[in-house]
C-alpha cells in the first residue's frame, strides 16, 4: 500500500495525545486536561470524518466502492474501540495520581453524611430547576429533541407490569461540571464530585414525585451527529440568510455515534438504537459512566502550581523593545514573530495604532476564527469611526464557528465596516492584512501574513508563525490576493506569493522537482516540510519520487499522514516525526535546500487537497535573512526533539523518538530558551 488511510493516521494522531495523558512525567492536572483534549478530538472525529466514511457507503457508485468503505469502517471501530479501552485505564490511573496529590474525585457512594446532605442542598439550590425529564412514549422523536454532544441519563422506571424510559440532560451549560466539596477533616484535602454523580444520587427525589414506580435505574449517554450540512439554493436568500438555515440542519442531522455506559441495560441499548434510528453503520462505543470527557479541558487545579505547567513568560519581539510605534519597526526590516513565544499583544496592538494614525488610509483583513470579544475586530470598527476604508473577509463557513462569524458580520456591518463573504465554493482560509499608510507623497504598504488565526485566545496555546513586512513585491502580492478575492474571474498575477488554487500546487512541484535535478547533479538535495497534516496523494506521490531519487526529506506532521516512510523502494530517504505537548503545533514550513539557496516558505495550506485546490490560502517566502534563519532554527530544534517527538513510521505505531546518549532536548522548551536569548542579547539584564 502506498498511502496510510487519513482516517486511521488521524486516530494514530489522537492516541498521541492519549500517550500524553498516560506519561507520569507529565504533570497531574495536564493529564486530565489532555485526556480532555482527546475525548473533544474524539468528539469532532467523529462529525467530520466518520460522518464522511458513512456517507461514502450510502452514495458510492459500485459495489467495489462499497466494500472499501465499509471496510475503513470497521476498522474506524475497531481502533475506537481500543483507544476507549485505552482510555478507560489512563483515567483511572490519573484519578488515582490526582489522589495522591491530595484531589479526590468522588462518586455518590463515596460521600461522608456531612457531604452527602451537602449535596442534596445543592441540588435543590442549584440544579433541580433545570432537571425537565423528557419522557420517551411510543410516538416520541427523540431524535428531534437530543442536543448535540449533551449528556444525558437514559432513566429506566420499572413498574409491576410495564418499563418507561426518560432522559434527562445534564445542565452543564447552566452548573459547573466539577462542584468542589467541603471536607472538614483536613484543610490540604480537596474533594470534588462531577455534576452527573449528584444528578444520579438526586434523581429519584425528582421522579418518585410523579410516578410511583418501584426501582429507577440510571445510565449516561450521548449523541453524536453527522457536522455536515447544505445550504439552500434559493437564490432570492442572501448568503447570510442561506447559512443560518443551513447550520440548522446540524440540529437534526443524522446521528453517527452512541457513546454509551457499558452497565446500560442491553434492553435499554437496543431501545434508545432504535429511537435514534441508528443502523448498522453507526457506531456505538461503550465506556465508563462520565460522558462529555472533553470538559476535562477545564479541569481546575485546586493543588500546587507544579501540578499544572509552570506559565512560560510571553516575549516581547527584540525589535519592538526600543521603539513604540510598530510602523517605525516594520519599515527599517522585516518582523517575524513566533506565538505563544512572542506576545500577540503586537498583532493587536499594530492594528490599534492603525486604527487612530492619520496617516493610515485603509485596512484589508481575512477572517477565519476570532476569540470572542476580539480587541483586534475592535480596533477595525474604531478605524471606521476614524474614517478610515476597512474592509473584512469573511469566512462564514469555518466549521463550528459559523453562527459566530454571522454575528461578527453583522456586528462589523453595523459599525460601517465593508463586509464581504469571500468567493463562491472556496474557503479562504489565509491570515492576512494589509494596512496603506501615507508617507510623504506616496502610499505605504504594510502586510501581516500568518499561519495561524487572528485569536488572542487561541494564540496562546497554538504555535504560529507571523510576517510583518514592508516589502513592496510582498505586499504587492497581497494586495493581489485581495483583489483575487474581489474579481477571481480576471487573471491576477503573483510573483512571490504562492496561492491556492492558483499557483501554489504548480510551484510547490517545480521547487521539488528543482532538488530532484540537484539529486541527480551529485548536489545536496533536501526538502523540510512542517505541517498539520499531509495527505494530498499527488503531492505525495511527488514525494516518493523524490526519496527513489536521492533527495533526503524530512517531515513534521502534527496530525494526519497518508505518506508511508521508510519502506524499501519507496520512500527510504523519508522521515516522519510528530510532537505532542503542551502547545498545540500548528505553523506549515515548506523548506526547500535549493543548492544552499534556502527556499523558505510560511504558509496558512496543509498539504491537504482542499487546502491546495479548494482554499484560498498564502505561503509566504522568507527573504529577510534573520526571519529566514530564525525558522530554520527553530525547525532543527524540533527534529532534534527526544522527548516529546514520535516517530511516524509506515505503520504508525507512534514509538517515542530514541534518546540514547544524546542531551535531552524537549523542542517547546528549548525555542522558548532560544527566543528570551535573542531578546537579551538586544537589551541583556540590568
Amino acid at each position: 500500500m502506498k498511502f496510510f488511510a487519513k482516517e486511521l493516521s488521524w486516530l494514530s494522531f489522537n492516541e498521541r495525545v492519549l500517550q500524553e495523558a498516560a506519561d507520569r512525567t507529565v504533570p497531574v492536572i495536564e493529564r486530565v486536561r489532555f485526556l480532555g483534549i482527546f475525548s473533544a478530538n474524539m468528539d469532532e472525529f467523529f462529525q467530520v470524518r466518520v460522518a464522511d466514511v458513512r456517507r461514502k457507503i450510502f452514495f458510492a457508485k459500485d459495489a467495489e466502492e462499497i466494500e472499501s468503505a465499509q471496510l475503513l469502517l470497521k476498522q474506524i471501530q475497531d481502533k475506537v474501540i481500543a483507544l476507549q479501552l485505552k482510555f478507560d485505564e489512563i483515567q483511572k490511573d490519573v484519578v488515582i495520581s490526582l489522589a495522591r496529590k491530595n484531589i479526590f474525585i468522588l462518586g455518590e457512594h463515596q460521600l461522608s453524611d456531612t457531604q452527602r446532605d451537602w449535596v442534596v442542598s445543592y441540588f435543590h439550590d442549584k440544579i433541580k430547576r433545570y432537571i425537565i425529564p423528557l419522557i420517551i412514549s411510543p410516538k416520541s422523536n427523540l431524535l428531534k429533541h437530543l442536543k448535540e454532544d449533551r449528556i444525558y441519563f437514559g432513566v429506566e422506571m420499572s413498574f409491576e407490569k410495564e418499563v418507561l424510559y426518560a432522559a434527562i440532560e445534564v445542565p452543564t451549560e447552566e452548573v459547573s461540571r466539577f462542584v468542589r466539596l467541603p471536607h472538614n477533616k483536613s484543610k490540604r484535602r480537596k474533594d470534588v464530585i462531577l455534576l452527573d454523580n449528584i444528578i444520579a444520587m438526586c434523581l429519584g427525589q425528582v421522579m418518585h414525585l410523579m410516578f410511583d414506580c418501584e426501582q429507577i435505574r440510571a445510565f449516561s449517554f450521548k449523541l453524536t451527529r453527522d457536522a455536515d450540512y447544505r445550504l439552500p439554493h434559493d437564490i432570492d436568500q442572501g448568503l447570510l440568510e442561506r447559512m443560518e438555515e443551513g447550520i440548522k440542519q446540524r440540529e437534526q442531522a443524522d446521528p453517527v455515534r452512541l457513546v454509551y455506559d457499558r452497565e446500560m441495560p442491553k434492553a435499554m441499548l437496543r431501545f434508545l438504537s432504535k429511537k435514534l434510528h441508528m443502523n448498522e453503520y453507526d457506531s456505538r462505543v461503550a465506556g465508563g459512566s462520565y460522558r462529555n470527557t472533553r470538559d476535562y479541558q477545564k479541569f481546575p487545579n485546586l493543588g500546587r502550581k507544579s501540578l499544572a505547567y509552570p506559565s512560560l513568560q510571553t516575549l516581547e519581539h527584540p525589535r519592538f523593545l526600543r521603539d513604540s510605534n510598530v510602523f517605525d519597526v516594520i519599515s527599517n526590516r522585516d518582523v517575524l514573530l513566533y506565538f505563544p513565544y512572542h506576545k500577540f499583544a503586537h498583532v493587536t496592538e499594530l492594528l490599534r495604532q492603525a486604527a487612530y494614525d492619520p496617516a493610515v488610509r485603509k485596512i484589508q483583513i481575512c477572517v477565519y476564527r476570532v476569540a470572542p470579544h476580539s480587541r483586534i475586530m475592535r480596533s477595525l470598527m474604531e478605524a471606521v469611526h476614524n474614517n478610515k476604508q476597512v474592509k473584512v473577509t469573511i469566512e462564514l463557513q469555518a466549521r463550528f464557528d459559523e453562527e459566530a462569524n454571522i454575528e461578527l458580520a453583522k456586528e462589523l456591518t453595523d459599525a460601517g465596516v465593508h463586509v464581504v463573504f469571500g468567493i463562491s465554493g472556496l474557503k479562504v482560509h489565509s491570515k492576512l492584512f494589509l494596512i496603506h499608510r501615507e508617507e510623504g507623497n506616496n502610499i505605504r504598504r504594510y502586510a501581516y501574513i500568518g499561519t495561524g488565526n487572528f485569536n488572542e485566545k487561541t494564540a496562546k496555546v497554538y504555535t504560529d508563525f507571523a510576517l510583518m513586512t514592508c516589502n513592496p513585491g510582498i505586499c504587492s502580492d497581497v494586495e493581489s490576493v485581495f483583489s483575487y478575492l474581489d474579481t477571481p474571474y480576471l487573471r491576477h498575477s503573483f510573483n512571490k506569493l504562492m496561492i491556492s488554487p492558483v499557483n501554489l500546487r504548480e510551484r510547490f512541484v517545480a521547487l521539488l522537482e528543482t532538488e530532484i535535478e540537484n539529486a541527480q547533479q551529485g548536489k545536496r538535495a533536501e526538502i523540510f516540510l512542517k505541517v498539520n497534516n499531509l495527505v494530498d496523494e499527488a503531492i505525495i506521490v511527488q514525494l516518493y519520487r523524490a526519496s527513489r531519487m536521492g533527495v533526503k526529506i524530512r517531515c513534521i506532521v502534527r496530525g494526519m499522514c497518508s505518506l508511508r516512510a521508510g519502506v524499501v523502494g519507496l520512500s527510504e530517504n523519508i522521515e516522519v516525526r510528530s510532537i505532542v505537548d503542551r502547545f498545540l503545533e500548528h505553523p506549515r514550513v515548506y523548506w526547500f535546500h535549493q543548492d544552499g539557496g534556502n527556499k523558505v516558505y510560511i504558509s496558512s495550506a496543509d498539504l491537504m487537497t482542499r487546502n491546495i485546490d479548494h482554499r484560498v490560502e498564502v505561503a509566504c517566502p522568507l527573504e529577510d535573512t534573520d526571519s529566514k534563519q530564525q525558522v530554520m532554527d527553530i525547525v532543527q530544534l524540533q527534529w532534534k526533539d527526544n522527548c516529546k517527538a514520535r516517530v511516524i513510521d509506515a505503520e504508525q505505531r507512534n514509538e517515542y523518538v530514541t534518546r540514547g546518549n544524546k542531551k535531552k532536548v524537549r523542542s517547546q522548551i528549548e525555542i522558548y530558551n532560544y527566543l528570551a536569548a535573542k531578546m537579551r542579547a538586544v537589551i541583556p539584564p540590568e
